[in-house]
């Protein structure tokens, strides 16, 4: 069973305290599950207006408008449903005790770099030289 962790409303985790102790490991928990009901809540609201939106426009090109804005809509919430997976793969991460280390090296992942992106799984070093490889086979 968890011990129940808390957090007052401006905690930020600092360098100066052990690297994803409790109150780390409940921050970035509580903002990952944030994060995905705010996404969850925008793909309902992007259903819901589609659904009230499937209407017969007569003028064509007001059709056209709004298949692409339609489209466009369809792909971000794509994006937006992958980054829910990202947003679970990282959940999973946090109940496994594997978050925050690099998936590469297995060294501590910057605090700062958590907090702009908890989904990230490696460091900024071996993310850079991750996307230097990728962008030399791409060139091939």
């Amino acid at each position: 069973m968890k011990s129940e962790v808390i957090l007052d409303a401006d905690y930020r985790p600092a360098d100066d305290e052990p690297f994803m102790n409790e109150r780390q490991t409940e921050y970035f928990r509580r903002k990952l599950t944030d994060w995905k009901a705010e996404l969850l809540e925008d793909t309902r609201d992007t259903i819901e207006g589609m659904q009230e939106g499937a209407r017969n426009i007569p003028d064509v090109a007001d059709r056209a408008s709004e298949e692409t804005d339609r489209a466009l809509e369809l792909r971000t919430r794509d994006r937006q449903r992958k980054l829910v997976a990202k947003i679970d793969q990282a959940l999973r991460r946090i109940d496994e005790g594997e978050f925050g280390y690099c998936s590469e090296t297995g060294e501590p992942i910057s605090l700062k770099r958590l907090d702009a992106r908890p989904i990230a799984t490696m460091s900024l070093e071996a993310q850079e030289r991750h996307e230097r490889k990728e962008k030399v086979h791409r060139d091939d």
